[in-house]
């Protein structure tokens, strides 16, 4: 068994146990066991962010005046600091820096907006500690790195002062699932496929969202003025183009980007380090960028 292989059965291993009647509940902390064995040795330290729960994680040795704020991914329904703690403590580590992980409010109690508003109040919460700008950048995964871009977004037309740096793993920044990977690749991804993500974007939306809001589907909105980003994202997976579109409209607009497409890997692989050398060469590639945005 290949190490991909080996991550995509303990996905499977979680979502066989789920049913129509599951508890969201139990999704979540079955989520969170999913990751909780590979924990990476760093100090981590609850906060309320602008009255978001957050969670501080530091590896040892960084420099606290760098922080990346993370936002997990889950679909907008499952995900937490706690699950992510992991690749939080992995990133602090390669950029040598903070981490603020932030426990934006999930679906079904919470819809669109309520995400964006909790990441820019711990966004603002961090800039009222007398964290600059420069030193800030923001990462996220799946949902996740969407809501970062959207985030970024949400600052820019508000006028208010952006991160130096974004990073987007596997980032869904189109809950339309328009492109076209969504066919090409549907055959390679193991786990997600066009349906499902339309689903789970309705569930996030409600009844009336748009799914082209910009502040929903990023992909959507005018990408200008934004800081330098960082995409990684793996070849076999049906959100591909989510990645590949934005950096190409990114660029387009005149932002600086930088894609990484990962041969043979899934939906943020980065969270399997113990099973795949890619999962460890992504997150230090992540470092090394962070490293050049910040020390310019």
């Amino acid at each position: 068994m290949t190490g991909v292989d080996a991550a995509v059965e303990r996905l499977r291993g979680v979502y066989r146990g789920w049913r129509r009647d599951t508890p969201v509940a139990q999704m979540r902390d079955d989520w969170d066991r999913l990751f909780a064995a590979n924990v990476l040795e760093s100090e981590a330290e609850p906060v309320a962010a602008g009255d978001v729960p957050s969670l501080w994680v530091s590896a040892a040795g960084v420099d606290p005046s760098y922080v990346v704020v993370y936002f997990h991914g889950g679909g907008y329904k499952l995900g937490s600091v706690h699950s992510h703690r992991d690749l939080m403590a992995r990133v602090s580590q390669a950029a040598g820096c903070r981490v603020l992980g932030v426990g934006y409010r999930l679906a079904p109690e919470h819809h669109f907006p309520a995400p964006v508003t909790d990441a820019l109040a711990a966004y603002d919460w961090l800039l009222t500690q007398g964290v600059p700008p420069a030193r800030i950048a923001f990462a996220g995964d799946s949902a996740g790195g969407g809501l970062a871009a959207a985030a970024l977004l949400a600052l820019r037309e508000q006028g208010l002062p952006q991160p130096a740096a974004a990073v987007l793993l596997s980032a869904w920044t189109d809950l339309t699932a328009g492109g076209a990977s969504y066919s090409t690749r549907a055959a390679a991804d193991p786990i997600h496929q066009r349906p499902m993500i339309l689903a789970t974007a309705r569930h996030y939306l409600g009844d009336n969202g748009d799914p082209e809001n910009p502040l929903a589907s990023p992909l959507f909105g005018n990408l200008g003025g934004l800081p330098p980003v960082l995409l990684q994202v793996g070849d076999r997976e049906t959100g591909l183009d989510d990645s590949t579109r934005f950096a190409e409209k990114a660029r387009a607009a005149g932002v600086e980007v930088r894609i990484e497409i990962y041969d043979q890997m899934i939906h943020v692989f980065q969270q399997f380090p113990d099973l795949l050398p890619e999962a460890q060469r992504a997150i230090d590639s992540i470092g090394r960028f962070l490293s050049i945005v910040w020390r310019r």
